[in-house]
């Protein structure tokens, strides 16, 4: 009997030890794996093994959690079944060759925290699915090809901190919803073709650190409120069509003294 029970024990300890991630989450790697080209990865996986074996990914309770494949020669697109990660919390795949448009089933990662699919080739426009990520703090994709308006939706992520979306295609004007974003440490949307003005509703976002705008199609006034914002660091909204001239700031001081309202250039410097 003692046996038996020693024999009961080790089966699952065993089960414990060699427990592996669901099958739609395995299924969802192996998608990602084909269609980016995954045998000539600089790091490429062994399918046969356990999935958390594989180079990039982080297992925690039997599910994926994090997916870090940055500088590894990904080439290709991503695939729909990245949605059956819904446990993930973060992935970043910059630096590599990633083309197509970004998969609408993003919406479906309800747990991402973090969004890293910068300086690749992605193309289209970004999945208003985006908006259902409401524990996102960042969102970086800038330096690829992505077109179209940012999307309204994108003032549902009320918890973001960061929005780089420079280096890309995009048009439209700002979205107004961007107000909702009350903790956003950083925005920066330069070298696009968004046009328009600044919208009167960045003046709610008194948390930003940085503001790059530059190198756009924007026109009329700044808000005047942008001069008062308290943790203000980098400011950047030159090579637009803006009715007057801001000097940008880089690292420099609070730019409170900044009047947006005089008849002659507004400047933002780094001295008092």
């Amino acid at each position: 009997m003692r046996t038996f029970k020693l024999t009961l024990m080790c089966l699952f300890v065993s089960v414990i030890t060699f427990a592996d991630v669901s099958t739609n989450e395995k299924e969802a790697l192996i998608a990602l794996y084909n269609s980016t080209q995954g045998e000539n990865w600089n790091h490429t996986w062994d399918i046969n093994t356990p999935v958390d074996t594989w180079y990039g990914v982080t297992v925690k309770n039997n599910h994926v959690v994090a997916l870090r494949l940055e500088f590894n020669n990904l080439q290709g697109n991503l695939p729909q079944e990245l949605g059956s990660l819904v446990y993930l919390k973060s992935i970043n795949l910059g630096f590599n060759k990633l083309t197509g448009e970004l998969p609408t089933s993003i919406g479906n990662l309800k747990e991402l925290v973090s969004v890293e699919l910068f300086m690749n080739s992605l193309e289209g426009e970004i999945p208003k699915e985006i908006g259902q990520l409401s524990k996102l703090e960042l969102l970086r994709l800038y330096s690829n090809q992505l077109s179209g308006e940012i999307p309204s939706t994108i003032g549902n992520l009320v918890n973001l901190k960061e929005l780089l979306l420079g280096s890309n295609n995009l048009s439209g004007t700002i979205p107004t919803e961007i107000a909702s974003l009350i903790n956003l440490q950083k925005l920066s949307l330069i070298d696009n073709e968004i046009s328009g003005e600044v919208p009167v509703e960045v003046a709610q976002l008194t948390e930003l650190q940085e503001l790059i705008l530059a190198s756009n199609e924007l026109t009329g006034d700044l808000p005047f409120e942008i001069s008062h914002f308290p943790k203000l660091e980098t400011f950047m909204v030159s090579d637009n069509k803006l009715n007057q001239d801001y000097i940008s700031m880089i690292n420099g001081n609070n730019p409170n003294f900044l009047d947006f309202n005089n008849n002659t250039n507004a400047t933002i410097t780094d001295n008092d």
